[in-house]
């Protein structure tokens, strides 16, 4: 038996039944980190001894009768999570030293299920970017090609589950950012609802945007995690008060009768055919299972991409004004005066996409140009999110590409902003409007994964999670898994 390669809930079943230890799942993990890591750079801190400690806990409460939801189980937290004692860079030299003084509530939650932390993941740097290239400390490798990106920016934790590294990573998404890794990288990954999972110890980019969520290597382990970490939260104004319900009990309950809506808009120029074909492939299935399948039209989704590339920076540029070298953070101490000490510290402390999307940012917010940008593009943000309320009231879901391509190399479109933005424009009309979206596996193309967007009405993650448990269940490429090399003691 490979422990590696065990979902969360065969895992947390054995672990019940005394077959398995959380020691010796731990143990696994991190020996797989140790052999693989070195290629992938997935990992930008390994907890391995917090991590062993907490296994045996887990065991001694497993000996016990205890059986919280994922006790004894492995997992690892995109590093803008704050973590208590734990190192919480976001992948910046502007925090490469920051240790949080508290746990966020994600950290907490995982911690009260009984999981056990491995470490933190790679990312672009504050979560801009697309192909985890952005990041300080050097880019993230896809598992299935180490020539290829794995998408960003929660790219370290959708390689990590990729590559057996973690059973279960959490991610953020605030464009695509937790739905477009697990396209490139054959995995599942789910963004919620806008507040379904509060954002409190999230480090923010985007305040109206930003959503946490699970990877894992099928649907129902991502239910499974949503149920944990999901919400209201008293330190999160933003975080909805409805309750959360068991996302398992549906699950399996089919799609016979369900309306399933496929956006014309979504099927873009510049759709690799490979791509084009899995998706079309993936709805001859659903239609097999029993779905009804009809095209609709979301007509301002061709305002997407610039939309959210004026309200993402506008919001990035007030987030990011707090990283000024006093507080907390960088802070060049070789400059004597304030202004200049504050100029060298976020021209050093932060990477160019980073200062990129802050010049963007405060571009569109400043006099005179706030009417001409920002403010419309809130207001076809508000036409987006009309187009999709439409929509859904003919729908169950809708069905759509998660990315027009397959991973593609490292350095292929970091000199090309724009070719690098346009990576994310069958995910972010979903953050714009804030609803629910999956991605899931459904074929290969020239050898590397295509993902499947499933994309649901405000709160409607568990219609989400029976279409894409469905489709799972129908097909194999959710078992497919990269082959790597074992390069023991790389780390």
């Amino acid at each position: 038996m490979d422990l590696i390669w065990l979902s969360v809930y065969e895992a947390r079943e054995r672990l019940r039944a005394g077959e398995i230890s959380s020691e010796e799942l731990t143990r696994a993990c991190l020996e797989r980190i140790e052999q693989v890591d070195g290629q992938l750079h997935a990992f930008l801190t390994v907890t391995a001894d917090l991590a062993l400690e907490q296994a045996r806990a887990a065991d001694r409460r497993l000996a016990a009768g205890e059986r919280l939801p994922l006790l004894g189980i492995p997992v690892a937290l995109k590093d803008l999570f704050i973590t208590k004692g734990i190192r919480t860079t976001c992948a910046s030299k502007i925090l490469e030293n920051f240790v949080p003084i508290e746990d966020g509530t994600h950290a907490r939650k995982l911690a009260e299920a009984g999981a056990v932390l491995l470490g933190k993941t790679n990312m672009d740097e504050f979560a801009m970017g697309s192909s985890n290239e952005n990041s300080a400390f050097g880019p993230v490798r896809n598992p299935w090609a180490l020539d290829r990106v794995p998408g960003g920016s929660s790219g370290g934790s959708a390689a990590a589950v990729a590559a057996g590294e973690a059973p279960l990573a959490l991610g953020t998404d605030t464009g695509g950012s937790i739905r477009q890794p697990a396209a490139l990288c054959g995995v599942v990954g789910l963004k919620p609802t806008y507040g379904r999972v509060s954002r409190y110890g999230m480090i923010a980019f985007a305040s109206s945007l930003d959503q946490a969520g699970p990877f894992a290597r099928d649907v129902r382990d991502c239910a499974l995690a949503l149920e944990v970490i999901a919400g209201v939260d008293p330190y999160d104004s933003t975080s909805l008060p409805d309750p959360v319900p068991s996302y398992l009990e549906s699950l399996d309950a089919g799609i016979k009768g369900m309306r399933l809506g496929v956006p014309r808009e979504y099927f873009v120029p510049g759709m690799e055919p490979g791509v084009e074909a899995a998706i079309k492939d993936a709805l001859a299935v659903l239609e097999d299972l029993g779905a009804e399948l009809d095209e609709v039209s979301l007509p301002h989704t061709e305002y997407g991409l610039a939309t959210y590339y004026l309200i993402a920076p506008a919001e990035c540029s007030s987030n990011l004004a707090r990283y000024d070298g006093v507080k907390y953070g960088y802070s060049a101490l070789d400059q004597q005066g304030m202004w200049d000490r504050y100029l060298a510290t976020r021209g050093r402390g932060f990477g160019p996409e980073v200062k990129r999307r802050i010049m963007l940012g405060t571009y569109a917010l400043s006099a005179g140009y706030y009417d001409a940008y920002y403010l419309r593009a809130q207001k076809v943000r508000t036409l987006i999110k009309a187009d999709f309320d439409q929509a859904f009231q003919r729908f169950d879901a809708l069905i759509t590409p998660t990315s027009p391509t397959v991973a593609f190399r490292l350095g292929e479109k970091t000199d090309d902003p724009l070719a690098m933005y346009l990576s994310d424009v069958c995910t972010l009309p979903v953050n714009m409007a804030g609803l629910p979206g999956i991605s899931l596996p459904c074929g290969f193309s020239d050898g590397l994964p295509v993902g499947l967007q499933i994309i649901g009405p405000a709160l409607g993650e568990a219609a989400v999670l029976r279409v894409a448990r469905a489709y799972e269940q129908a097909t194999p490429w959710h078992t497919r898994r990269p082959a790597l090399a074992v390069e023991a003691g790389t780390r």
